[in-house]
């Protein structure tokens, strides 16, 4: 499981700390799963550092990455990595020279997860969440498109996907539901009812 930390705009990540949440959950659903959280310094380097060893360390069966999306006030399941790159300059202050992630290769990776089942889980712990085809063209999309494509390599995770959290301040979010009435919404409840339905994956044997 992966998050970011800050970076120019955003100060505070939520991802970076609900990631190391789930990790030290203790469900029976996960007594015969190793969870490892990891959060990047939101950076090209970071990523193309960090994943690749991490992967070869720990050969995962699946990848669950979260990230920031600033100016959402949904969950949003992300579809697709696009092979493009934004010139917003990362933490580090790089700027990426070219337009896309893979010169030559095709335009999109697709989602290799149920997301059926990660936009159901997320929905049921009461927080707006939606399918997206557009992670952007920043880190949160290079991840994900690196993962995708270590999936394509021998040895790679079978599933992998990429989620987008809007910007909380809070430990908690806070939703006006009903009539007036409020409802306390855990963002770590949704990331861990996602997670869930990612085990379940590897558990069948799920392939896509």
């Amino acid at each position: 499981m992966t998050g970011f930390g800050p970076f120019p705009g955003a100060p505070f990540n939520p991802s970076g700390p609900l990631v190391q949440e789930l990790a030290a959950l203790r469900r029976p659903a996960f007594k015969k799963v190793r969870l490892v959280p990891h959060v990047f310094a939101t950076s090209y380097e970071s990523v193309d550092r960090d994943l690749p060893a991490l992967i070869a360390h720990h050969r995962p069966d699946a990848i669950l990455m979260f990230g920031l999306a600033a100016r959402s006030k949904h969950v949003r399941i992300e579809m697709q990595a696009r092979n493009s790159l934004s010139a917003f300059p990362d933490a580090a202050g790089y700027s990426a020279a070219a337009p896309t992630i893979t010169p030559g290769a095709q335009t999109s990776r697709p989602i290799l997860a149920p997301r059926t089942a990660l936009l159901r889980a997320a929905r049921a712990c009461g927080i707006p969440a939606r399918l997206s085809h557009d992670a952007g063209g920043y880190l949160c999309n290079y991840l994900y498109w690196r993962a995708l494509e270590a999936a394509e390599r021998p040895g790679g995770p079978d599933i992998v996907a990429f989620i987008h959290i809007p910007n909380v301040r809070r430990p908690r979010i806070r939703k006006t539901v009903g009539r007036g009435h409020l409802c306390d919404n855990d963002l770590t409840a949704t990331g861990e009812a996602i997670l869930l339905a990612m085990i379940s994956a590897v558990n069948r044997g799920d392939e896509y």
